[in-house]
């Protein structure tokens, strides 16, 4: 048997089948570093429409964990699609670096500032610590395949960027908005220090459920104000009150009643109880009492400024009135300590109630408060309790698990604390109305955000920036010792300071003399010495990066985190734009959710379902970590385990072979001299570059829209259905027995090509290292970019009409999509034939298609080539009575019978045809083979 392998064209290309990311990537990733992938990019767009992401910084604290990794994945993938479609689309990079957490790695390594450590050199070592977990970082999100400005990232610590924040909480203070005020705050007791709302999370928390009375000091004066006749009843008289958190009865100055409701006064046994008549059932059930009496109604308003007994301190206070008290829970009297809550504190207010300042910095009673001085609030409520049994004023008590507020850093239960902070105030200059109509300017995506955040903003109180830490920009005020007025210079002098920070850090400001700004003033005035919260720094980026940073603009166009951000970055960022430049600091915000594994459960270490990224990174490669994110809607929870991203692992698998399909079938083919010009091209390969622009447009409108998961199910089924089962499954018998030069070969090579082209491109955004890879095997021309990330959306070229022959019309996309159903019916009864021994494969079969009207004329266009297309030896279409054997299939009015062909098998096309062994020179080969040998070659229309 003569050997004619070397008349085909077989494949062939450089691009290996077996991927191989975890070891090929980090030598991909060198090459685009040493060629500086990134810096040829802004060369390359330098002029064009910008696009800015700005980037919301991740806490320099930790490595990097699997939501790090989707976050940092998708900002790439829409900067890259930019980058694609044309825009100078820079992504610069960020980091938080000042604040708690650091400070507490700091201490257990140094101590604590200002006891072991002074302070300044402690501030170093928090700055040598945020550097070395920038560094850390760094190198994961550089692994995962980000382009960026890695080599000059913004950080909140750098001194460029410390001074713009005291620049822009100068702009605040120019504007009215910066206030100092005294009242209760969230409190870390662990952290020393104020908390923002923003710094809060909800854990569960066993609590004590107390029920207290506070005695009636004068009796006769409440019979003057109870409805109708005399106080009747007998025995002790007391307003009963509810609280979770005995700790704050010690600071108890008052009890609070609702003036709209009515209260009646019960003989429950030996006693006279006061509570709301709407929750007088609950009352009594808690305390078992079955039998009960109303001897008294007083509606609130009368009880207003009656006299109480403090249930343990030789103390009177006054029932005050409050819109806060409700009928939800507890008795409808609310004990009140301005110190420890912002509704207590309010109410307070108004009659002239002030705080008691109890409970210090580190939450321990001061040596003044009577029987629990030096006790801590996490430990005192067993003896409170005690002591209230011990006065016989406890009611009852129980204890109940709920959901309570917790420091998101520390993860301890927060309390309220009465202390001198500065606030953002969302009430001068109606700011809270101006923020609440900004949001509708801005698209929210999803759209759910826009009601998210305008119900954040709504409920939110003025922010509190100022933290008592050491780690921290300053608060570079001066205030007047007396007034506590800020300086009138404040602004002037804002900008000296920043000056010196720019050049020296925040440590210029602890050092530097007030005499040195202030002269002969200075003895007048105090330096603050609070620092910011860490969601000032984070927030005012948009002054401190965007409008500093060459490349990027105000306001950014896109603004991209977790679910989370609403009450987060998305929130301080807005509040701090809206009173600096009136503006939001973003046009678009994007949200992503969390991370959950295949159950729906929240990664934890302790659960052991968390997935490190670096883990997924050595053993399945980055590309299949950003596929398995872009095919992910993250518009919801992203569900993610070992098995999903084997299966991720899979479609890329299936992806990376219709890439190789594609290269291998260019072997040998030069698009600068064997392009066949588009209207030239056989009608198969004309409709495969029509269907590949189609894609495209919806390709990149879905880029465009941040619609990722559609991208990867568009590309999947193209690789899938349009090409593996369809459009390269029929070429394959032309690619390899037509001749090499012949334009049946170059028409399917032009369409591969183009496909190839746009393919590499359409993937280069998610699949980043693979796109790489392609772009270099691809055949190079005189004007090919250096790197796929300098390219733009590649320009599929588009036919005046779809005709390869006058007799052939409208062979477009509606009639391929028919072709291909036929084929895919054909191919379910081959397959039923070679279960049942028939036949052994396709191309051992000869078909008749049974059909009629319509579809016969369409099948019948295709002449001879339809055997190409079903990929037998031999297919004929006919209008006869459906033969009994044959086989109704899905396609209406088509039956398909299958029969085994009978004819000599081709050695070099495998096709069964009755001219084999016909020719004397070729006597193995059918006739189109001896023709492609010997001959012109054979010519194909259509297929």
């Amino acid at each position: 048997m003569t050997d004619y392998k070397a008349t085909l064209n077989l494949p062939n290309t450089t691009f290996p089948m077996k991927a191989n990311l975890a070891q090929r990537e980090p030598k991909i990733l060198e090459k685009w570093q040493k060629n500086k992938v990134y810096e040829s990019i802004r060369t390359a767009r330098e002029g064009r429409k910008s696009f800015v992401l700005h980037d919301g910084p991740p806490y320099a604290n930790g490595n990097i964990h699997i939501g790090h990794a989707v976050n940092k994945i998708i900002k790439d993938v829409i900067v890259k699609s930019k980058t694609m479609s044309g825009f100078d689309a820079p992504y610069v990079p960020g980091w938080d670096c000042h604040g708690l957490p650091i400070e507490h790695n700091v201490e257990k390594k140094v101590g604590k500032a200002g006891h072991k450590v002074d302070v300044k050199t402690f501030r170093q070592k928090c700055r040598e610590y945020a550097a070395k977990q920038v560094a850390g970082q760094k190198t994961d999100f550089v692994r995962l395949g980000i382009l960026g400005d890695w080599e000059n990232p913004y950080l909140t610590m750098d001194f460029k960027t410390e001074a713009n924040t005291v620049r822009a909480l100068g702009k605040i203070a120019e504007n009215g908005y910066l206030v100092r005020g005294f009242k209760p705050v969230y409190w870390s007791v662990v952290g020393g220090s104020a908390l923002a709302e923003a710094e809060v999370e909800y854990q569960n928390k066993v609590s004590y459920s107390i029920y207290v009375r506070y005695a009636v000091a004068d009796e006769a004066d409440l019979s003057r104000r109870v409805e109708g006749e005399a106080l009747a009843g007998e025995g002790p008289l007391s307003v009963l009150i509810w609280t979770t958190t005995p700790w704050t009865l010690p600071s108890s100055l008052a009890v609070s009643v609702n003036a709209e409701l009515d209260y009646v006064i019960v003989q429950a046994g030996n006693e006279r109880l006061i509570v709301a008549e709407a929750l007088l059932e609950d009352v009594m059930a808690c305390g078992s009492i079955e039998e009960y009496k109303v001897v008294g109604r007083v509606n609130g308003a009368a009880l207003d400024k009656l006299s109480l007994q403090h249930p343990f301190y030789e103390r009177q206070l006054p029932v005050i009135l409050g819109d806060h008290v409700t009928t939800d829970a507890g008795t409808g009297c609310v004990h009140t300590a301005p110190d420890h809550g912002p509704e207590d504190f309010q109410v307070s207010q108004k009659y002239g109630i002030e705080t008691l300042n109890n409970i210090q910095g580190d939450g321990t009673f001061h040596e003044g408060v009577e029987f629990f001085a030096g006790e801590h609030v996490y430990k005192v409520d067993d003896k409170i309790v005690a002591l209230l049994e011990e006065k016989n004023v406890l009611y009852f008590q129980t204890k109940f698990e709920h959901s309570f507020p917790h420091c998101w850093r520390t993860k301890t239960p927060l309390i309220y604390r009465a202390t001198p902070q500065w606030f953002i105030t969302l009430n001068h200059n109606d700011l809270r109305q101006k923020i609440k109509s900004s949001i509708e300017n801005v698209e929210w995506i999803p759209h759910w955000g826009e009601a998210r955040i305008q119900g954040m903003v709504d409920g939110s109180p003025d922010w509190c920036v100022s933290r008592q830490r050491t780690w921290g920009v300053p608060i570079t005020l001066f205030v007047h010792k007396q007034t506590q007025e800020m300086h009138p210079d404040t602004p002037a002098l804002i900008e000296k300071v920043a000056q010196k920070i720019e050049q020296e850090g925040i440590d210029a400001w602890f050092d530097i003399d007030a005499k040195e700004l202030l002269g002969d003033d200075a003895d007048q005035y105090e330096k603050v010495t609070d620092t910011l919260d860490v969601w000032f720094d984070s927030g005012v980026t948009h002054h401190s990066v965007l409008r500093d940073r060459a490349g990027l603009h105000f306001p950014a166009d896109l603004y991209l985190e977790g679910s989370d951000q609403h009450r987060g970055w998305f929130q301080s960022s807005l509040k701090t734009s809206m009173t600096i430049n009136g503006e939001p600091p973003y046009k678009q915000v994007l949200t992503h959710g969390f991370t959950v594994d295949a159950n729906g459960k929240k990664m934890s270490k302790s659960v052991g379902n968390v997935i490190p990224p670096q883990k997924v990174m050595n053993d399945l490669g980055a590309d299949v970590l950003r596929l398995w994110v872009s095919a992910t809607d993250f518009s919801a929870e992203m569900s993610v385990s070992d098995e999903i991203l084997k299966r991720t692992a899979d479609s890329y698998r299936r992806i990376r072979n219709t890439a190789r399909f594609l290269l291998a079938n260019l072997e040998g083919f030069n698009p600068e001299t064997d392009l066949v010009p588009v209207n030239d091209l056989i009608a198969l390969d004309c409709w495969a570059v029509s269907r590949a622009s189609e894609l495209q447009k919806e390709i990149v409108d879905s880029y465009d829209t941040y619609q990722l998961h559609n991208i990867y199910q568009k590309l999947h089924n193209f690789c899938i259905v349009d090409m593996g089962g369809f459009y390269l499954d029929i070429i394959k018998d032309r690619q390899y027995t037509t001749g090499a030069n012949s334009v049946a070969r170059r028409s399917a090579q032009t369409a591969l090509y183009h496909i190839a082209e746009a393919f590499t491109r359409w993937i280069a955004p998610i699949l980043s290292y693979t796109a790489d890879e392609l772009w270099d095997a691809l055949p190079k021309t005189a004007n090919r970019e250096e790197s796929v990330f300098l390219a733009e959306w590649y320009e599929l070229p588009e036919a005046e009409s779809v005709e390869s022959v006058e007799s052939v019309t409208d062979m477009n996309a509606e009639y391929w999509a028919v072709i291909a159903q036929v084929k895919d019916a054909v191919n379910k009864v081959i397959e039923s034939k070679r279960n049942d021994g028939v036949i052994s494969k396709s191309l051992t079969a000869s078909v008749t298609l049974y059909c009629s009207g319509e579809l016969l004329e369409q099948l019948s266009r295709l002449q001879d080539e339809l055997r190409f297309v079903l990929i037998t030896s031999s297919a004929i279409v006919s209008d006869s009575p459906v033969s009994e054997l044959a086989e109704a299939t899905d396609v209406e009015g088509l039956s398909v019978l299958v029969e085994a062909n009978a004819d000599e098998k081709c050695v070099r096309c495998w096709h069964q045809r009755p001219d084999v062994g016909q020719h004397a020179q070729h006597p193995e080969l059918c006739g189109r083979c001896v023709d492609n040998i010997d001959g012109e070659g054979e010519v194909r229309y259509f297929a």
